[in-house]
């Protein structure tokens, strides 16, 4: 699914207009960014929690000259689904 067929599937769901599940969206991603940045985590009971998480530098191969490199520490965003979500998955 991408994110026009999400929009629609939002707008059937709720009896919203397509513009409104857009702008729905939107603010929904805007404001789950926003939260992850400024290093807190979104829970949604029964859907998941996204978080940042920190990874440490590391040593990696370049696989076209096979030299050490150094990989830099980062944050990455990450996923965790709720029990609910993991549920109806399987």
């Amino acid at each position: 699914m991408n994110k026009a067929e999400l929009i629609n599937a939002i707008a059937a769901e709720s009896g919203l207009s397509k513009a409104d599940a857009k702008k729905a969206l939107d603010a929904t991603v805007k404001a789950v960014s926003e939260t992850l940045v400024a290093g807190d985590k979104v829970s949604l009971v029964g859907f998941g929690t996204f978080s940042v998480s920190e990874r440490a530098a590391r040593q990696g191969i370049n696989p076209a000259t096979k030299q050490t490199i150094t990989i830099g520490a980062k944050k990455v965003a990450k996923f965790k689904p709720g029990a609910e979500l993991n549920a109806s998955i399987n």
